[in-house]
């Protein structure tokens, strides 16, 4: 059946031009850094200094021009955030930052996913307005929401956004609008997640409060903004939003103040639950392990734990939040193994018609909708395809949530698809690579084919097949610690910017399963006495592989950290059985 996993082709990245300014690091690293088409070698500068104007965003000097008089006026200002981790760091980020900066009257709304869905919508509005505030800013939303934006107006309210969602053809009518994806921006990241527009918007603050004289007037220190750096990293790679320069900075500056044990309480304790240790995080520990015990929360019930977690600055305060956010998080991993083994029994009962279908679509009415966006990755991954689970969302709507695969913009199929068809989406938003929708049950079995057909026709001329790509095979000598750390140290790894991967074909001198799921390697280069530890996660039917002499692999080179001795070891992406031992 299509839904056990397929054999996948290893092919290694081609040769580039070598890069100048690179021959101070050793040829391993320099053909890394190559193969992910750097421009310069200044790209691999991550200091602050590099970081570009905040007033190359378009929309900036409007922005900073109302929330300065949001100071000077004392307004009260509720900041509207989204509900996963992106939009409770940035909601973070804005209330401390604003609060640094002078801010008196802050609070904040994150609506229920089960409620209200994504966005400014006017339900939320008609809430948002009990409190009273002057001013809504939206963080990581709000780019779609013109009917909640028309909305705030009927009472009385002056709505800001910040977002980087794609916007469409029709803009919402605020008073401000910061997005690196509006046209006419001359900003170099266009990539920022919503935390990091926040952060931009920040440090632009500052920069308008400084020359304004309000620090002197008020007789206030002018505040650090880079000591959110950390939250701003979490909400970074958490967003798996492309890791270009830009980024890169930030997650790494943010990664140096959690080595330094200077991130916020809540982030710390979450790496406590975790197991992590902060002196040796990496972006792909706050990507695999601590975003999802924030995003559980919103996921399972409601984001505000996540957000006070990230706010407090007690550090039992912060202790207790994260373990109810572990706990969350278990719950959540129940939910997702049942709606799995669910999708994966529908797929066994599909006509291999229905299975070779270049888009897929999912339902069921037992499904949990905080959990569906997750599921659709699981299934992306393992089908190699584009796929869109959906969950009830009320009587008379199905929420669906999509995951795509490179070469196949997912919201440009929606929006394609919206246009073409006018009344199948109820509304829809996102990215290239994950976007959300909602439409009317009756509506599922037509949308289902018109997606397969609109995926389809973008895949004309490519293949489904599943390709890693290997920056080759790794010599005796680069086998060992040293390199390992510094691949560690190379990054900030992440979406865009891919950890390296390498391949080759190794003895296997001792192969045991670990807590059912996973597989422990002791591993040789066949003909040398050079032997290394390996491990596999999430192996599936991992008995089948327990005897196997010779193993083909695409790995990571990684460091394990147990007891604390740090030793090298393989992280296996993928494995087949070997060929010879030649």
């Amino acid at each position: 059946m299509l839904y056990h996993p397929t054999r996948k082709t290893i092919t290694r990245h081609p040769v580039q031009a070598p890069i100048a300014g690179l021959d101070h690091l050793p040829p391993l690293l320099q053909r890394i850094y190559t193969a992910r088409r750097l421009n310069a070698a200044g790209e691999l500068d991550r200091s602050l200094a590099r970081l570009p104007s905040p007033f190359l965003l378009s929309g900036m000097d409007a922005m900073v021009e109302r929330l300065e008089s949001v100071l000077r006026r004392q307004e009260k200002l509720l900041v509207v955030a989204d509900y996963d981790a992106d939009g409770a760091t940035a909601c973070s980020v804005a209330l401390l930052g604003l609060r640094w900066l002078g801010a008196e009257r802050l609070d904040y709304l994150v609506p229920s996913r089960f409620g209200f869905g994504y966005g400014l919508t006017p339900e939320l509005v008609a809430v948002a307005a009990t409190r009273k505030p002057d001013v809504l800013l939206t963080v990581d939303n709000g780019i779609s929401s013109i009917d909640g934006v028309r909305a705030a107006h009927e009472y009385g309210l002056e709505v800001l956004i910040t977002d980087h969602h794609l916007p469409g053809q029709e803009l919402p009518s605020a008073r401000a609008i910061v997005n690196p994806g509006l046209p006419g921006n001359s900003f170099p990241g266009r990539c920022l997640a919503g935390v990091g527009v926040m952060f931009f918007v920040l440090l632009a603050l500052r920069q308008k409060l400084r020359e304004s004289g309000w620090f002197v007037e008020t007789g206030r220190a002018e505040p650090n903004i880079s000591h959110l750096l950390d939250l701003v990293a979490l909400g970074t790679v958490a967003d798996v939003v492309p890791l270009d320069h830009v980024n890169r900075i930030l997650v790494h500056q943010g990664l140096l103040r959690i080595h330094k044990g200077q991130a916020r309480p809540g982030l710390l304790a979450l790496l406590a639950v975790a197991g992590r240790n902060p002196m040796q995080t990496t972006a792909t520990e706050l990507a695999f392990s601590v975003a999802p015990r924030l995003n559980a929360a919103g996921r399972m019930e409601d984001m505000s734990p996540g957000i006070e977690c990230l706010l407090t600055e007690d550090a039992t305060r912060a202790g207790e939040l994260a373990q109810s956010l572990d706990s969350l998080n278990q719950a959540r991993r129940e939910v997702e193994e049942q709606m799995k083994q669910d999708a994966l029994d529908h797929l066994d009962s599909l006509a291999v018609a229905d299975l070779n279908q270049s888009g897929l679509c999912l339902q069921n009415p037992a499904w949990h909708q905080g959990v569906i966006g997750i599921l659709a990755a699981r299934l992306k991954d393992r089908l190699h395809r584009p796929v869109i689970v959906f969950a009830p969302a009320g009587e008379d709507e199905l929420k669906g949530s999509a995951r795509s695969i490179e070469g196949v913009h997912i919201r440009d199929v929606l929006s394609d698809l919206a246009t073409a068809h006018p009344g199948l989406l109820v509304k829809f938003g996102g990215h290239a690579m994950a976007a959300g929708l909602s439409l009317r049950p009756q509506q599922f079995d037509r949308f289902s084919r018109l997606f397969d057909a609109a995926v389809a026709s973008r895949l004309t001329g490519m293949t489904l097949e599943q390709v890693l790509v290997s920056d080759g095979s790794l010599t005796e000598a680069e086998i060992g610690l040293e390199l390992a750390e510094a691949l560690n140290m190379a990054g900030p790894w992440g979406q865009g910017f891919a950890e390296p991967l390498f391949d080759g074909e190794f003895e296997v001198l001792d192969c045991r399963i670990l807590k059912e799921r996973h597989l422990k390697f002791m591993l040789r280069v066949p003909g040398s006495n050079t032997c290394v530890d390996g491990i596999a996660f999430s192996v599936e039917n991992p008995a089948a592989w327990v005897g196997c002499s010779l193993l083909r692999m695409a790995y990571r080179l990684d460091v394990n950290q147990y007891r604390g001795r740090r030793t090298v070891q393989f992280r296996v992406e993928y494995m087949e059985a070997g060929t010879s031992l030649a």
